[in-house]
C-alpha cells in the first residue's frame, strides 16, 4: 500500500450532543483537508440516539467527506459496532468522542506513527479540560489524570475516545453489546486485539482535550466512575479467561486484588481524614471505590453506567 491509497475514516459516536458536533466537524474537516496529499479521508457521524437528534444537524459538505449514520439500539458498543460496519472498505477507522477536540496535527500524528510501526492499532492520550473549576478534593484525588507515555511504547488496552485501528487486521471482531451499557467494551475488543495481533502503540503527541461538563465534576461522579472502572475490568478478565478453571482463577485472583484494594483505600481514606488530607482521603477513596468494582465484577455483578431511563 503507498501513502496516497491510505483510506481513513474518522468516527464520531454521539448521543444527544449536537452543540459538540457544531464544534468539533469543522476542527476534523480541516485536518482532513490537510491530509488530502498521503491519505483519503472522511468522516462519519454515528448517532445513537433512538430519535435521531443528530439527523437535522447540516452535514452539507462540497467534498462529500461527511456522512450519516443512525444507529437506534441503545448502548455504545452498538455505535461502535455500527462504525465498523459502515466503514466498508477502508483501511483506517479512528475513533474520537463528539465531546472531544483534537490537537491541531492529531490526525497527521496518528497516521505517521501508524506508517512507522507494524502494530494494529495506535493510542493517543486524552487530556481533560473544565467546562468549570472543579472543587480542590477532586484535583487532590487526580480522579481526571490519565497516563502518559513515551510515543511508540506497546501497551495492550485502549478505550475509544483517541483510538486509530488498521481494519484488515481488526477483520470481524466486534464489540460484544453485552458491555454496551455498563462499559467495557472497548476494553475488550482491545484485549482481544491485542492477543491475537500484537500490541497497540502509543502516539504521545497526538492528544484530544476531554471537554468535562459540570455534572461530571462531582464526588459521586467521579467514586461512581472508579467503581465501574473495576467491575469492567474484572468483567472482561473473566470474559477472556480460556475455560471455567481459568475463569474461577481469575475470579479469586481479582477478589484477593480488589479486596487489598478496599483495605488500602480504607485506610488510605481515613488517615486522610485524620491528618485533614485532602489528597490521602480522595485518593483513597478512589482506591477503594475501584476495588468494590473489581470485587463486585469478579462476582457477576454489572454496574450500568450507562443506563437509559
Amino acid at each position: 500500500m503507498t501513502a496516497s491509497s491510505l483510506s481513513v475514516v474518522i468516527a464520531v459516536l454521539t448521543y444527544q450532543r449536537p452543540d459538540d458536533l457544531a464544534e468539533l466537524i469543522p476542527l476534523l474537516r480541516e485536518q482532513a483537508q490537510a491530509e488530502a496529499s498521503s491519505a483519503l479521508v472522511s468522516i462519519l457521524i454515528v448517532d445513537n440516539d433512538p430519535s435521531a437528534n443528530a439527523s437535522g444537524w447540516s452535514y452539507s459538505d462540497p467534498q462529500s467527506t461527511i456522512s450519516y449514520v443512525h444507529e437506534p439500539v441503545p448502548g455504545i458498543a452498538a455505535a461502535r459496532n455500527r462504525a465498523l460496519d459502515s466503514a466498508g472498505d477502508a483501511d483506517i477507522l479512528i475513533f474520537i468522542d463528539d465531546d472531544e477536540r483534537p490537537s491541531p496535527l492529531w490526525l497527521h500524528l496518528l497516521l505517521e506513527t501508524y506508517r512507522s510501526h507494524d502494530a494494529p492499532g495506535v493510542v493517543g492520550p486524552v487530556i481533560s479540560r473544565f467546562s468549570c473549576d472543579p472543587e480542590p478534593w477532586i484535583v487532590a484525588g487526580r480522579f481526571f489524570d490519565r497516563r502518559r507515555l513515551p510515543t511508540g511504547t506497546p501497551v495492550d488496552v485502549a478505550a475509544t475516545n483517541n483510538l486509530l485501528l488498521d481494519l484488515r487486521r481488526v477483520g470481524s471482531l466486534r464489540f460484544d453489546p453485552a458491555f454496551g451499557l455498563s462499559g467495557g467494551s472497548d476494553t475488550l475488543f482491545t484485549r482481544e486485539l491485542v492477543r491475537r495481533e500484537g500490541h497497540l502503540i502509543w502516539c504521545d503527541e497526538a492528544t484530544v482535550d476531554d471537554i468535562v461538563p459540570p455534572a461530571r465534576l462531582t464526588r459521586n461522579w467521579v467514586l461512581a466512575r472508579a467503581f465501574r472502572s473495576g467491575n469492567s475490568w474484572s468483567r472482561t478478565s473473566i470474559h477472556l479467561a480460556d475455560d471455567g478453571a481459568s475463569r474461577l482463577a481469575t475470579r479469586l485472583r481479582l477478589s484477593a486484588s480488589g479486596l487489598a484494594r478496599v483495605a488500602s483505600g480504607g485506610l488510605l481514606s481515613a488517615a486522610g481524614v485524620v491528618g485533614r488530607t485532602p489528597h490521602l482521603h480522595a485518593r483513597g477513596l478512589r482506591r477503594l471505590n475501584r476495588g468494590g468494582g473489581i470485587v463486585s465484577g469478579a462476582w457477576g455483578h454489572v454496574y450500568s453506567e450507562y443506563r437509559r431511563s
